[in-house]
């Protein structure tokens, strides 16, 4: 145990040999020699006699023993001399064979530079690391670039070559891509600065001579979608150019020179082509075509800038053209179909073709807006289109198809600037329906209503729901009447069946209508019914609206029977035939007492109208006139057994009618110009008169534009009134009084 204690601490030292080893003076040469005949043989593809082994012990050798920068510098001078006689070999190539001579060579040349490099991997590792100088491999790459690639005559004919090729494939003849791809691998190998300079930037710009060559000539001979079919089909080949035999790199730069020329010059040009230009495709909705345009187009910074701004344009021009063309105006309902036909296409446009672009619909919704609101008539008309829906175009229609349909209304309904009008025709047209029992679905109304009050709140719905809560009370009503007037019933109100609607004032759009004078029986019985309410409802007054009823009578002469459904005027008018067989138009007006027009318009239908003609006139004639005599016309006849008589009137309001609607729209927007201003002001306390404007512009912006010089006379009236008072040092302020 002692004796392995002691080997253990025993310590051991190495010390230099007593006698210096002597190196052979001319070691370096002799083995440098050795080195340099192995390169050769590689370089001559004589490799398989070799022993790498001994060969990495010589450069391993020499490196240790200081001779680093004789390996090196004497691989520099072999590798250029190697590659001096390889370039003559490359020049001496002549025709096709100058690619395929050049690509054989570069192939040998990696081959022999990773063999020489094993070789050389310590010199690599410790001499080029520490001497900062360039690894073996890559100087094998460096001097192939600068004594083959870069030889002034290889390197022009390299280009020309290449180029050539590019050319003939563009032109349609088939190359050999295999071969085009090995030669640009080989200059991104020796770096991308010799890819960019000595190939993509002239292969750029004979690409940009190529290209603008050839848009000229397209411009000349095509139309705007051939045309965009060939730059799409050059844009193509030009990436499969890329993926078969260039750089991914170039990829970007090849596409932005096709898309300049072929299309960024020529933007102006395509979209404004005679016959084919955006403007006929989006009139003809050539989906396919405008989907290449969007797509190519959408690779320059201002192309589809300029698709928006024309099909802005032409979305104003055509709208404009529609709104303001007095026969697409003549039909109300008409009008708001091509309406919503023309919203339809051009939604079907950006979702197939545009890709459903946000900002192109805002185009759309900005176009619609600007013409729909040029036409003081459109509020009027949209409201006529949902009341001949609700009337009758329901009729059979699903659920979710009704749905659709209120839903593209509403769409035209967001467009409108003077919303507050289209409440008054609506709140009009709605009366008449719910009067007349002629609406098709009362789920749709109630849907409508939903949407409405969705989109502008309660306020604008509060009066309309209130007139569908009348009809339902006024049925409820009805029912207790009869009940009771059935105990008390005589001959006369047996005959008679009396239904009365009791409107809320206020919530209807009711007139104070002339009283007209009504038939005894039908008089007696509305008195009945007034002392009815009167007794259940004190404090309230009952007047009758006699413009707005309808009445079922029966008509009955020799064998022929027939059933009327009339108006209220009709019915008084034709009751007076009972009396007597002739009456002049001053008779009528007498008894009955209705207005003058109302009597025109209630004659015209009894008398002129084929197959209601239950009356004649004479003289015969197209108009009514105050010396007309009116007698029972007995030759009357019509196949139906119920005959419906509508008062002949224009489905749109007159000129007269519409001015009226305006002045009461005038008169109810300036108390909400007012409390807005007071809303403001009272937040505010102080502020000055375009500032005023401006905010009150936006808080009624979702019912209507007020006019500013409306909400000037309206700051005026509250000065007036001591709402506000102007500021003692500068007039254009206001200050709120409490």
């Amino acid at each position: 145990m002692a004796a392995q204690g002691n080997r253990k601490n025993r310590q051991f030292k190495i010390e230099p040999f007593k006698h210096p080893v002597k190196m052979d003076p001319k070691y370096g040469e002799k083995t440098w020699k050795v080195l340099e005949d192995a390169i050769h043989e590689i370089n001559n593809h004589n490799a398989s006699g070799l022993s790498f082994e001994e060969l990495y012990r010589n450069a391993y050798n020499m490196v240790i023993n200081k001779f680093g920068d004789q390996l090196y510098s004497g691989l520099e001078e072999t590798i250029i001399k190697h590659l001096q006689f390889i370039e003559r070999k490359v020049e001496a190539a002549q025709g096709e064979s100058f690619l395929r001579e050049l690509k054989l060579r570069w192939d040998h040349h990696n081959k022999s530079m990773q063999m020489i490099r094993d070789i050389l991997m310590y010199m690599d590792r410790i001499y080029v690391k520490h001497q900062n100088k360039v690894p073996v491999h890559q100087l094998g790459l460096d001097k192939w670039r600068d004594v083959v690639v870069r030889n002034k005559k290889v390197r022009e004919r390299l280009l020309t070559t290449l180029l050539d090729l590019v050319q003939k494939e563009r032109t349609g003849e088939v190359i050999d891509r295999a071969l085009m791809r090995s030669i640009t691998m080989m200059l991104m190998d020796l770096g991308p600065v010799v890819y960019v300079e000595d190939f993509e930037k002239h292969f750029l710009a004979k690409a940009s001579e190529f290209y603008q060559a050839e848009a000229q000539c397209y411009i000349g001979s095509s139309d705007c979608p051939d045309y965009l079919k060939k730059a799409e089909k050059r844009l193509g080949e030009e990436i499969e150019r890329v993926v078969n035999y260039l750089d991914p790199s170039s990829e970007a730069h090849i596409t932005k020179v096709v898309e300049n020329e072929l299309i960024g010059k020529q933007m102006r040009a395509l979209v404004e082509m005679d016959n084919s230009g955006l403007v006929v495709l989006l009139e003809q909705a050539q989906y396919e075509d405008l989907a290449r345009m969007y797509s190519l187009f959408k690779r320059l910074d201002e192309g589809l800038n300029m698709i928006r701004k024309i099909m802005g344009e032409h979305l104003k021009t055509a709208g404009t053209a529609l709104v303001q063309d007095p026969e697409s105006t003549k039909d109300p309902v008409d009008f708001v179909h091509r309406l919503l036909a023309m919203k339809d296409k051009y939604d079907r446009i950006i979702a197939v073709s545009f890709n459903n672009d946000k900002t192109f619909q805002n185009v759309l919704n900005h176009s619609f807006e600007s013409f729909l609101n040029l036409s003081q008539r459109s509020p009027e008309y949209i409201s006529l289109f949902m009341d001949d829906k609700l009337r009758k175009g329901l009729k059979g229609m699903s659920e979710d198809d009704i749905e659709g349909v209120l839903d593209k209304v509403m769409m035209l309904f967001r467009y409108l600037q003077e919303k507050d009008v289209f409440e008054k025709y609506y709140k009009q047209h709605l009366a008449k329906r719910l009067l007349s029992g002629r609406t098709t679905s009362d789920d749709a109304e109630r849907s409508l209503l939903v949407k409405l009050k969705t989109e502008c709140g309660y306020q604008f719905t509060s009066k309309l729901e209130s007139m569908f809560t009348d009809i339902k009370t006024s049925r409820d009503t009805m029912l207790d009447f009869k009940a009771q007037d059935a105990a008390a019933s005589t001959s006369a109100s047996a005959d008679l069946d009396l239904s009365v609607q009791v409107l809320t004032t206020g919530s209807w759009p009711t007139q104070t209508a002339p009283k007209c004078t009504l038939p005894r029986e039908v008089d007696e019985a509305c008195t009945r019914f007034k002392d009815f309410y009167l007794s259940t409802h004190s404090g309230r007054k009952l007047s009758w609206q006699t413009n707005m009823g309808n009445a079922d009578i029966k008509m009955q002469w020799g064998d022929k029977k027939h059933e009327l459904n009339v108006s209220t005027y009709h019915m008084c008018i034709l009751l007076l035939f009972n009396e007597a067989d002739r009456h002049s138009y001053q008779d009528i007006l007498t008894a009955t007492a209705i207005p003058a027009g109302d009597l025109k318009r209630a004659l015209q239908s009894l008398a002129l109208v084929k197959g209601r003609n239950v009356l004649k006139k004479e003289p015969m004639g197209k108009d009514i006139s105050e010396t007309d005599v009116f007698s029972f016309n007995e030759e009357f006849h019509n196949k139906l057994y119920k005959i419906k008589i509508a008062t002949v009137s224009a489905q749109k309001e007159s000129e007269p009618e519409k001015l009226e609607t305006r002045h009461k729209v005038e008169e109810d927007r300036k108390p909400q110009i007012e409390a807005a201003i007071v809303r403001i002001m009272k937040s505010r306390r102080i502020l000055d008169h375009n500032s005023i404007v401006t905010e009150v512009t936006r808080q009624l912006a979702p019912r209507f534009l007020p006019n500013p010089a409306v909400i000037k006379k309206r700051i005026e009236s509250l000065l007036e009134r001591e709402f506000l008072e102007r500021d003692a040092t500068d007039r254009k302020l206001y200050r709120y009084l409490a």
